[in-house]
């Protein structure tokens, strides 16, 4: 528990003025939302319907694919990251109590995030009309026990199968993986041309055919969630039952893989020492030192995996949608393919600007610190051109107009979110950048709004409205409100550092 409040602390800075905004943050959201849904839904009686049951299903089987993605990180986390369990393994303490602890402390993180996000919610609800409705927390729970019982069999499989030295790589994918999964498959008919909501449509209508019964194990999850004590106590005891099979199963073979995963980290350690020679110049030296250095550590890049999972399907659909001469779907779909191209460009700028573990170094170097940059930008960039250009190629080829309005706002967005990432950088350590995002809320709100203001003139250029200049105007007066001179972003450092 104490690591993990002092990793929080690492997030935010250690900052007690940040916890105070988190803290009435939440508080906003409990009297404007939380307080209004439970005025609303106080005289609102739910029962046990086809329906009701598949929505209640559905909701715990995405908080469960979530749950399970944050424990693959998290035993990822345990065998790499912490490098404590060889000191823990040869203490007089049990081993199986040792890692009954830690997974455990994996299933109680979960639970205190997730529970963070349904608190201002559920708890005004239930105060308000429906008390019985905290059983919720008690389902939540379960849900946490069994996801992280269910992971850490997949984080053992995955060694037996795999070996240890592709784990941490595959771990970090799969993680990014499950997490958009659900989503994507449930909009896989959507994307491939389905009508829109026809996968929950199909659902609905196969639970309530004439003479389809529902079974009783199915509705378990929604009376508990309505607060029937015996569905509750069904699926935390079943949930706990998981994680004790688990515990007693794989707790030896955990602490074998553990050992072995100290022994591959060595031996990568080893095997990456080998002299490679510079050639082509300082910025290109540099490009290739951050794609390499990006290639190599699975942690960072799994953190953009999921904004690059979501925006494949939506540049697929926008190519699909070249020529049906829609007056939203076109313009729409560019402006939103804009947006995201700028956050996952802001997402590999803040890790090749700001996860340096040498930052005095390149400072230092003859080579201008102008140079060093561009390099960096460069870095960040290519992953995204190599993405989108097939995509942009084909839009241009299909609907010339959209096309290239897609193409300069994606352009805008990755260019101006790569600026604003050198202007607010702070350098620190790679492993560092594993547990928290460096970035200040300055530069994360300037993301999002010139991202907005970029998208809105793609999708207004895109439908041949001249209106597109004023949102892009207004995203360069942004631009130049939050640049920062060579100077300024010296003096920033320096302040930083101290």
């Amino acid at each position: 528990m104490r690591l993990g409040w002092r990793t929080l602390l690492a997030r935010r800075g250690e900052n007690r003025r940040g916890g105070w905004i988190a803290l009435a943050t939440v508080g906003l959201v409990t009297l404007a939302g939380g307080v209004p849904i439970g005025l609303m839904l106080r005289r609102v009686e739910i029962t046990v319907t086809p329906t009701g049951v598949l929505l209640a299903d559905a909701i715990l089987a995405v908080i469960f694919s979530l749950m399970l993605s944050q424990t693959l990180a998290a035993a990822a986390d345990v065998l790499y990251d912490r490098g404590d369990l060889d000191l823990l393994f040869s203490s007089p303490i049990d081993p199986r109590k040792v890692l009954t602890v830690r997974f455990a402390a994996i299933a109680l993180n979960l639970f205190l995030v997730f529970s963070a996000f349904l608190g201002p919610f559920l708890i005004p609800i239930a105060l308000i009309g429906h008390p019985p409705w905290l059983s919720a927390f008690l389902v939540l729970a379960s849900v946490a026990i069994a996801a992280t019982a269910c992971g850490l069999v997949v984080a053992v499989g995955m060694f037996a199968a795999i070996g240890p030295r592709r784990t941490r790589t595959i771990a970090q994918v799969t993680s990014a993986l499950i997490g958009a999964g659900f989503f994507l498959v449930t909009q896989a008919r959507n994307i491939f041309g389905a009508p829109v909501g026809s996968v929950w449509s199909d659902l609905v209508a196969a639970a309530t055919a004439p003479g389809v019964v529902i079974p009783p194990v199915a509705a378990l999850p929604l009376r508990a969630l309505l607060g029937d004590p015996g569905a509750a106590a069904i699926l935390l005891v079943t949930a706990l039952a998981m994680f004790a099979g688990v515990n007693l199963w794989l707790g030896g073979r955990f602490a074998a893989d553990s050992a072995a995963a100290a022994g591959a980290e060595a031996g990568a350690v080893k095997a990456r020492t080998r002299p490679v020679a510079f050639t082509g110049g300082a910025f290109a030296a540099t490009v290739r030192k951050e794609l390499r250095l990006m290639s190599r550590d699975a942690a960072l890049m799994s953190q953009v995996m999921l904004r690059v999972l979501y925006l494949l399907p939506l540049a697929f659909v926008l190519v699909r949608n070249a020529g049906s001469q829609s007056l939203l779907a076109l313009p729409g779909g560019a402006a939103a393919l804009a947006f995201v191209a700028g956050q996952v460009a802001a997402s590999l700028a803040w890790i090749t600007v700001s996860a340096e573990d040498a930052p005095d170094l390149i400072a230092g170097a003859p080579t201008p610190i102008a140079t060093a940059r561009r390099a960096k930008l460069a870095a960040a960039f290519i992953p995204i051109a190599a993405l989108l250009a097939p995509i942009l190629v084909t839009l241009i080829v299909l609907e010339p107009r959209v096309g290239l309005a897609a193409t300069a706002g994606c352009a805008a967005a990755t260019v101006a979110n790569g600026l604003i990432n050198i202007w607010y950088q702070r350098p620190a350590k790679r492993s560092e950048f594993r547990r928290r995002r460096g970035s200040s809320w300055v530069s994360t709100l300037a993301e999002v709004a010139v991202g907005v203001c970029i998208a809105a003139a793609t999708g207004l250029a895109a439908a041949g409205l001249a209106w597109a200049l004023i949102p892009a105007l207004l995203a360069g007066l942004l631009l130049l409100a939050v640049r920062r001179t060579d100077a300024q972003i010296a003096q920033a450092l320096r302040g930083g550092a101290r």
